[in-house]
Formats: structure tokens, sequence, C-alpha cells
């Protein structure tokens, strides 16, 4: 069979009898001082003959490359995860919905930062914006940005120490919340569990849950604190440590629902129940989240629409409408069967 011949703008001149410089000005939207009469003439003609316009030579024309990149770290199965899945998705789906980008995934493994070749995107004008997730205080090489010569957003995070576009959930709002749940419920014997302390957004919940415990004067000792590694497993084998610890504890906050699912599973294999004997509170409200068992509870973090957001402001940067951009969005919480009131001893 064969290849069919690609529609070129010559063929579109040709059939609808119109100059070179007429039917680009029309493909272009660029077709001020052109007839009306002309104008649908070169349309139907390009619709009818199955044109489709060079992404290379509007890039040409437009100084832009029609192109954005996604950095993500170099984790395991980092496009498998929920979180990241998440963001990804609503990026690629506002990217190509409403401003017909295409969208690049970058990795951040070590040889990719040491030859910088997050510019060497922009220098060779392959891409217009980049969008950092999973950002960590670590990621120094950050600072190349800090002069805002290049439209780059961080992705849900911040960095204390440089200066950089972000649009993120409010997580001194998330850890507030989850604790006056908490609270309200009528715990004092409260534990955490975190995820990686060099992401800042896990510094903000913990600052805000640990707010919400000294308005009602309860303490977070450390030995009511550890490490969940953002995993089911860490979730998991954290809770059983902190009961073991502390077999006082009535209530759980960890700081993502991965985290928070793995805790339930740990203090399963320690013969306590959830609620009954041990309250659970995630963050994240992932899909998984109302169907573990119990339903979690847990703080809704809108991440769908950070994406979105986080989309918009980039082409805003892309097209100079903005210089500089920071945004924090609400959270809420969403109550399920994972917590309840401390059961009262005889």
């Amino acid at each position: 069979m064969a290849k069919r011949r690609t529609v070129s703008i010559r063929d579109v001149a040709r059939e609808s009898h119109a100059s070179l410089t007429t039917v680009s000005l029309v493909l272009n939207r660029r077709e001020g001082r052109i007839s009306e009469e002309t104008r649908n003439r070169v349309i139907k003609t390009a619709d009818r003959l199955g044109y489709r316009p060079s992404r290379l030579a509007q890039g040409l024309q437009s100084q832009k490359s029609g192109l954005l990149a996604i950095l993500v770290p170099q984790i395991r199965h980092a496009f498998a995860d929920v979180y990241f899945g998440e963001l990804i998705s609503a990026i690629q789906e506002t990217a190509a919905g409403r401003y017909q980008y295409k969208v690049l995934l970058e990795v951040a493994n070590q040889d990719y930062i040491e030859t910088k070749q997050y510019l060497e995107l922009f220098h060779r004008h392959y891409i217009d914006g980049l969008l950092c997730l999973g950002v960590t205080n670590r990621d120094t090489y950050l600072r190349d940005f800090d002069h805002g010569r290049h439209p780059m957003l961080v992705v849900n995070n911040y960095l204390e120490d440089i200066k950089l576009n972000n649009v993120l959930c409010d997580y001194q709002q998330a850890g507030r919340l989850a604790g006056e749940h908490l609270v309200d419920l009528g715990h004092r014997k409260i534990a955490l569990i975190y995820g990686a302390t060099e992401v800042q957004t896990t510094a903000d919940l913990r600052k805000g849950f640990e707010a919400a415990l000294n308005r009602a004067k309860i303490k977070l000792p450390k030995k009511h604190t550890n490490d969940g590694l953002y995993t089911e497993e860490g979730g998991a084998v954290a809770a059983a440590a902190l009961m073991k610890l502390d077999p006082s504890i009535t209530a759980i906050l960890a700081g993502n629902d991965k985290m928070a699912i793995g805790a339930i599973s740990g203090l399963k294999s320690l013969g306590l129940r959830v609620p009954d004997d041990v309250s659970v509170v995630g963050c994240d409200d992932m899909h998984q989240a109302e169907f573990c068992d119990p339903p979690l509870t847990t703080v809704h973090t809108p991440l769908y629409e950070v994406g979105q957001r986080a989309c918009e402001c980039l082409m805003e940067l892309i097209n100079g409408q903005r210089d500089t951009l920071s945004e924090v969005h609400p959270v809420t919480m969403t109550i399920r069967k994972s917590t309840a009131p401390p059961k009262t001893t005889g």
C-alpha cells in the first residue's frame, strides 16, 4: 500500500487559488486584512486536503517550541507512583487540551544534574518551560533558575533558601486540621509518622500539626515520631515500632496516605483494631483511601487542581504575563471510618 503524501502549504495555496503568503496568514490566524471569502476558501481547502501544520514551522515563526518538560527525581517507579501520577496527568491533560503543547518527561539523575541538561533544554530551544516535581532541599542545582531568565516552576513544594516560582497545597493547614480533628475526638497520646525530612512540605505539615497539639497543651515527644519513608512498608514498620515503644498511643497522623494505609496494616499485625484501639489519619486523599479497611480519614490535598494550576501559571510565565508567582492552595478534611474517640478504660 502506497504511503500517503504529506499535504503541504503549497498544496493548499494551489487548490484554493491563493498566494503562499495569504495561506500562511490565514492558517496562522493573522489574516486581519484578508477578505472573509478568501479566508473561508483557504480554511475549507485545508480541511478537505487534510492539511496538518508543521510544529517545527510554527515554532520558527512564533519563537516557541510548543514543548514543556516535567522533571522528576530518580526514584523507583516514579511514573507509577500515585502522587506523581496525579500531578503528571493534570499537567499533561492541561498542556495538551488547553494549550496544544506536548510534554517531555525528564529524570533528574546524577549525570543529568552534573551536566546541567536541564539548562541545555532551554539553551537548545527544545522546551518553552519546565515544571519540577519531587523537589527536596538537597536540590541546590535549582539555584540556576533563581535569576528568572527561564520559565520554570516548582510543583507542590518550595525551597526556603532559593526564590523560585511555585504552586502548592497548604501543608501547614493540613497538619493543623489533622491535629485539631484528633484533639476534638479526645485523643491526648498522639503520634506522627513523617516522610522525607528534606522535603519542605514535610516540615510544614509537622509545624501545623504541632501547633494544633500545643494549643491543646499536648506534647509530641521524640518517641512519638517515626520515619515512614513515604511508603506503605515504611508506614507499617513505623506504626508497629511506635506502639511497641509506647502502647498508650491512641492516634497516629501519617504524612501521606500510603504510610497511613501501611500503618493500619502494621497495627493489625500487633492485634490492634483501627479505630477502636488506635485512630489513623492520612494526607492526600488518594483514590485508594476510600477503599482500604477501614476507609481512611485523611486530609484532602487538591493535587490534580494544583497540577492544572501549575501548568496554567507556567504558560503565563512563558507568555510574559507574569514575572514571578507563588500560590498556596487550601486543603480540607475528609472524615471516614479510621478515626474515632479513644476508648475509655475502666
